[in-house]
């Protein structure tokens, strides 16, 4: 499908781009929050970003449905760097700076790296991310949690884990929180049923308004009629509230040039700026993968959106931000087809903020707990891995690693592991298939030809090192590159240093259409 940017393609998607942005709004605002708790930042700079993110980097980003805003896997860069550099106002120099090099990236067309990601490390990074969601959104859900709502790493602050976090809210339910937990879920479920979806209403009105507006109210008759079921303040919303512009004034930040000379300042902002491309284009990468119409994002573009995205932040007092794959796959899940999606999202941000923040800071996260659920569950369907299953073991293997890697640590040491995974059963793959081995029976002697293929990188050359060290004595061996285009030197230098010492073992080498190189020697 070609992508509609122009106005009318814009309109036309409406129906479909605002309420996708209302239910990413939902997502983004207490993950926004969380993640500012848990950088240890300003709680305000986590909603700056996430603005940005809508009303700057969607409009400028190479993809029509990822979303951008603070990201959990850079809270620990943003910790280090905050200690590191003495002060919040001195890391939003280097939030900046880090811009500038996103900027750089993009210019020198480094998007590339993202199409070098097997799709089966993506749908696992997919997969994974679904799970993190639904095991992380259990204790919020139960109404037993008090770290912030949006860690995404195994090992939490309070010193416990993402399983024993489970078991510890099984053990201090709160009943009220999971009455609208389970309230909200079911309404939720019914909501996505088919056979409402023919009726406008339910077509037009997306379930995680109606889920947020309804436990805002069943928590109001918990608080005048049953007071012991009331959700305790640590479990709802809290977005800071802004009486004015001296107010708002107050709660922004702006950097300082204070530490301009210190070497540390430039080495947090490559940081930021590398961590922060990565993870913006593994998630760029798997939104596309979601994306029904299979657009492709530019992401020389993207890298050039994010880095004037963090500059804008920096300079606002915002965190760094990336492409989030929790906000972007929700937007797909909600029926988001362009970037008005994104752009609605940061409105409604910035709406919340400025008028709305009294109101926003009644809703549940129980409530919002539960829109996460149904999200992780669509990423992380049994389908999904029956699917990864019947593609072979060379898909299925490095596709389950990096789900148990990410599940056990965090997105880009995961995607690590999984990419490692992948590139051996890469190896093993090019192992088998440099050459065409055929070999004729003679009367004094074997004859055994071997035919290299097209193309021969340095990948090749295991298997072709292999095949010449075993080829049996007193042959005649004739190695052929003519339906070569290209020979990697390594290659060539493995070919003509057998050649050199073929005679050992009586072995007799004819090499038809093989340049000549230089063999190096080592002393």
């Amino acid at each position: 499908m070609k992508e509609n940017t122009n106005l009318p393609g814009y309109l036309a998607n409406l129906g479909k781009d605002i309420p996708a942005g209302l239910v990413v709004f939902f997502v983004a605002l207490p993950l926004c929050l969380g993640i500012s708790l848990a950088s240890g930042a300003p709680l305000f700079s986590g909603i700056v970003t996430g603005i940005v993110g809508g009303l700057v980097v969607a409009w400028l980003s190479g993809s029509q449905l990822s979303v951008s805003g603070p990201a959990a896997g850079l809270t620990v860069i943003v910790l280090n760097g905050i200690e590191t550099l003495g002060s919040f106002d001195a890391f939003l120099l280097a939030v900046v700076l880090a811009g500038v090099i996103q900027l750089g990236l993009g210019f020198f067309k480094a998007g590339i790296i993202g199409l070098y990601f097997p799709s089966s490390v993506i749908r696992g990074m997919l997969a994974a991310i679904g799970l993190i969601l639904i095991l992380k959104q259990i204790p919020h859900f139960l109404g037993a949690d008090e770290d912030f709502f949006g860690e995404m790493q195994f090992f939490q602050p309070d010193g416990r884990t993402t399983f024993s976090e489970i078991g510890h809210a099984f053990a201090s339910i709160e009943l009220g929180a999971l009455l609208i937990g389970v309230i909200s879920l079911g309404l939720l479920l019914v909501w996505d049923q088919p056979a409402l979806k023919r009726f406008k209403f339910f077509k037009l009105i997306p379930g995680a308004l109606v889920v947020v507006l309804l436990s805002i109210g069943i928590n109001a008759l918990f608080v005048h009629f049953m007071p012991a079921l009331a959700v305790a303040s640590s479990h709802l919303v809290k977005l800071p509230v802004i009486d004015g512009l001296g107010d708002l004034s107050k709660e922004l930040r702006f950097m300082s040039f204070d530490q301009i000379t210190n070497p540390a300042l430039y080495v947090v902002a490559f940081t930021i700026a590398i961590v922060a491309s990565l993870e913006t284009l593994l998630s760029v990468e798997a939104v596309d993968k979601l994306d029904p119409h299979k657009r492709r994002s530019n992401t020389n573009r993207e890298l050039k959106a994010q880095g004037i995205g963090n500059m804008v932040s920096g300079l606002l007092g915002g965190l760094p931000m990336t492409a989030v794959i929790v906000r972007s796959s929700t937007n797909v899940a909600a029926g988001g087809q362009t970037r008005v999606a994104a752009f609605v999202h940061g409105v409604f941000l910035l709406l919340s903020v400025l008028f709305l923040a009294a109101f926003m800071n009644q809703i549940p996260l129980s409530a919002l707990a539960a829109v996460l659920l149904i999200v992780g569950f669509k990423l992380t369907k049994p389908s999904l891995y029956k699917g990864q299953f019947k593609l072979g073991w060379e898909q299925f293997i490095p596709f389950l690693v990096t789900v148990v890697a990410i599940l056990f640590t965090d997105l880009l040491v995961g995607i690590s592991v999984g990419l490692a995974v992948g590139v051996i059963y890469i190896l093993k793959a090019n192992y088998k298939s440099p050459y065409f081995y055929h070999k004729e029976e003679h009367v004094d002697s074997e004859k055994i030809r071997i035919r290299l293929s097209e193309h021969v990188s340095f990948l090749n050359k295991a298997s072709i090192i292999l095949t010449l060290d075993h080829l049996p004595a007193n042959s005649h061996v004739v190695i052929d590159g003519e339906s070569s285009e290209f020979i990697d030197y390594d290659v060539l230098e493995a070919i003509h240093e057998f050649r050199k010492t073929a005679h050992e073992r009586n072995i007799n080498v004819e090499l038809l259409n093989v340049p000549e190189v230089q063999v190096m020697e080592m002393h």
